[in-house]
């Protein structure tokens, strides 16, 4: 048989491109890790080239079959399709949300279409679903174990949710619909990253610095040193942005950085997304009516714990009854105070509220987060935080140099059971950079699964923070809220590092939205326990504990101004669902929306100009659309599960042990009310949070 020289020189140059290619070769790292110091922005594309065509290759296989559809051969066969792709976009979207530059903004444009439109070849494929909808049809008599059954049922409602039961017109105009969300909720993220990256307050004149804590004016006046300037820099960087308004003196300047930030994506220039966010909510509602649905809401959240907008709406609705009256009686004790220390009546404004706040809890509590900094040392927390993962499921973390990373900053840990075994890799990214996005999360980026062969591998997982950054003289000095934020993210981490499960697409996080922030959640409850908080806190320079007596004034301040961040979060909610259970185009003005949205729920006076939309990500392109009502859910339920903790005892094993076999070794294997109540042993309440905050007795 003759080959032609041709087709050779094709192939041979096609195979040393794929070796050449980081993303495309085997893995020569350790625990098979991303080889993030070879991985080049050119690399990115070609990957997902060839990972789109290896998935297509492996759909076709499935599609066109002589063999009648069974579970292994289509369900299964989806589930273990497109290993390349997802390994590749792993890799791309985590260094596109920690470390973006405009060549990757600009990559993300071309690469973010293009898999839109694999996923539309997919789930639009009327033989591939077929093959599907003949597996699921006979479901009731597969008797398949629960996982089995939980991953035919999501990847029905999967093809279902993506239009494949829709006549031809209608799988058109959902493809284009798709292509063009993703592109806008692309758009979006990326117009509230540059807004926000290119606001600096630089302040020459030391007297505009009165009230700031040295660690802050440190901060700044290095953060300008970097840039080439003269003077103190603040930016719109939580680790800048939140400490200026609890302690600058400045009204002034106080009103002009939260102008500032609540200008992000409301400039009326090239990074407004008002225009953005008409469009995104428009084609999500258009999507939702083309599947028979009255709104986006109904759609999304079918497939949610709450399962439809009256169950979300009755718990935003119980949380204001709670709350309000609580948070009403807060802003006037606060108003009186702040007329009292001005020595005249002042309107309290939204740039008013942290200043005040943190003045009259120094004076109830005594305390503050300049007194509690020096002991929340960064490295000490991570050990910390680290050691009550081991005292708690018995883990310990290992920190390996040799795991390349895909900046300098990051550092990486295998983790290991107690009795030895291999469980994940861990990174930790703690600082903020230009390329950065804001806030904190955790990704997934290589899930767990088990192989055809049985085989575990297992997760890497990376926690990615907006840091107090260390200085020419101290270390990274942790606010009580940052500490927060780091048991926070590393709940989730947990999440995906003690994942049991078979296939990936329901381990660790792979969870309905509103049960995903019960693991992450309920780790913040020990940072209010004086146990904990008597292991973890130590001055970074003499090494003491910190005093006892300072440990109960953060216990007893625990609840400070809880009504009113409760209704806070609850005007959150309801703004994503006004804009989610819109059922026609929106064309009027969205300011004027947000504030009929949030109104109900509202302490503070409204300000002409501001914005909270512009830069809402998580509901225009973060992935929580009619989902942020999720992080109260998940409230309600990590209060009453720690209530479970508390009856024992914080650290009990026998309590661990049963949290981690009940939810964080399922992941997604089964219905989330069937796990929670499997742990609790009865019906969640509400009663356990309002207690928790004071609010019942």
């Amino acid at each position: 048989m003759k080959i032609s020289v041709i087709f050779l020189f094709t192939l041979s140059f096609f195979n040393m491109a794929h070796a050449a290619n980081p993303l495309l070769g085997n893995r020569k790292t350790p625990r098979g890790t991303y080889p993030f110091d070879q991985i080049k922005h050119a690399h990115y594309l070609p990957a997902v080239d060839e990972g789109i065509r290896q998935l297509e290759k492996e759909v076709a296989s499935i599609t066109n079959s002589s063999q009648p559809p069974t579970f292994g051969n289509t369900v299964v066969a989806l589930e273990r399709s497109g290993k390349l792709l997802n390994r590749v976009t792993s890799a791309f979207f985590a260094v596109l949300n920690a470390e973006a530059d405009e060549e990757m903004m600009n990559l993300s444009q071309e690469i973010s279409p293009r898999l839109s439109e694999c996923r539309n070849r997919i789930y639009l494929n009327e033989a591939l679903f077929a093959r599907v909808k003949a597996v699921y049809d006979r479901k009731a008599s597969l008797n398949l174990p629960v996982e089995d059954a939980k991953l035919l049922q999501q990847t029905f409602d999967r093809f279902a949710d993506n239009g494949a039961g829709l006549p031809p017109e209608g799988k058109e105009c959902f493809r284009r619909l798709s292509v063009e969300l993703s592109r806008l909720q692309l758009v979006f993220e990326q117009n509230v990253l540059k807004d926000k990256n290119r606001y600096e307050l630089l302040l020459t004149d030391e007297k505009d610095l009165a009230g700031l804590p040295e660690s802050i004016c440190e901060a700044a006046l290095s953060k300008a040193g970097e840039s080439g300037k003269t003077g103190w820099l603040f930016t719109l960087s939580e680790p800048s942005y939140v400490p200026f308004m609890q302690y600058a003196d400045s009204r002034s300047l106080r009103e002009q950085l939260f102008r500032a930030r609540q200008r992000v994506g409301n400039g009326g220039d090239a990074y407004d997304n008002r225009e953005n966010i008409k469009n995104i909510v428009r084609i999500r509602m258009e999507m939702a009516r083309l599947l028979g649905y009255e709104n986006y809401a109904e759609y999304e959240l079918k497939n949610k714990m709450a399962g439809k907008p009256e169950n979300v709406y009755r718990l935003l609705e119980q949380l204001l009854e709670a709350y309000k009256p609580v948070a009403v009686g807060e802003y006037h004790t606060l108003r009186g105070f702040a007329a009292g220390f001005e020595k005249r009546e002042i309107d309290l404004m939204p740039w008013d509220w942290s200043y005040y706040s943190e003045k009259l809890k120094n004076i109830r509590f005594r305390v503050d987060d300049e007194m509690t900094r020096p002991y929340f040392e960064l490295e000490r927390v991570t050990e910390s935080v680290f050691g009550l993962a081991t005292r708690l499921y018995g883990i310990t973390f290992s920190e390996n140099r040799g795991i390349p990373v895909y900046h300098p900053e990051v550092k990486t840990y295998e983790v290991f059971d107690e009795n030895g075994r291999y469980l994940a890799v861990l990174y930790t990214d703690f600082f903020p950079r230009e390329g950065k996005q804001s806030g904190a999360w955790m990704d997934g980026i290589q899930p767990q699964y088990r192989d055809e062969k049985g085989v575990d591998h297992r997760p890497h997982v990376v926690i990615v923070m907006n840091f107090t950054r260390p200085t020419e003289t101290k270390p990274s000095l942790l606010t009580h809220e940052e500490v927060n934020t780091f048991l926070h993210e590393f709940g989730h981490a947990l999440h995906g590092i003690l994942s049991e499960a078979t296939y990936g697409s329901l381990s660790g996080t792979g969870v309905e939205q509103d049960f995903v922030e019960l693991p992450s959640q309920i780790m913040e409850n020990w940072l209010d326990q004086e146990p904990f908080l008597d292991r973890i806190a130590a001055h970074y320079q003499t090494g003491e504990k910190i005093p006892s007596e300072l440990v109960h004034h953060l216990i007893d301040a625990s609840n400070f101004n809880a009504g009113y961040k409760c209704c806070r979060q609850v005007s959150f909610g309801l703004l994503d669902m006004a804009w989610h259970t819109l059922s026609l185009p929106f064309e009027g003005d969205v300011a004027d929306f947000e504030k009929m949205a949030m109104e109900r729920a509202a302490i503070l006076p409204f300000v002409s100009g501001t914005l909270m939309s512009g830069s809402f990500n998580h509901i225009f392109s973060g992935g929580y659309a009619a989902g942020y009502y999720g992080y109260k859910w998940a409230e309600v339920m990590d209060a009453d599960a720690f209530s479970v903790f508390k009856a024992a005892g914080i650290f009990d094993r026998n309590v661990a042990n049963a949290f981690r076999e009940h939810i964080l070794s399922k992941g997604g294997t089964e219905e989330p009310d069937i796990l929670y109540r499997r742990f609790l042993g009865r019906e969640p309440s509400i009663d356990a949070l309002l207690i928790r905050n004071g609010i019942k007795k």
